[in-house]
């Protein structure tokens, strides 16, 4: 729940999902597939600790071999 939404701007950016974003400074804050009912959150808009444990890790053979990816499961 957002408890204000005077600075948020949406912006659909595929026939599938739409974006949240500052309306100010432009960060990207949190996106949402049309279909569905949540919202997922960008973790860096989130200030101070957040107490959630990482799950795994996306699209990692297209890391370049400078990447080093620790902690979690790979998700294939």
């Amino acid at each position: 729940m957002f408890t204000r939404q005077d600075g948020l701007k949406w912006f659909a950016s595929s026939s599938f999902a739409k974006r949240g974003f500052c309306k100010d400074c432009g960060s990207t804050l949190f996106w949402k597939q049309n279909d569905e009912t949540t919202t997922s959150i960008c973790l860096g808009s989130i200030d101070g600790k957040s107490g959630l444990k990482l799950g795994g890790h996306i699209f990692t053979a297209d890391a370049g071999d400078y990447y080093v990816i620790a902690g979690g499961d790979y998700v294939k």
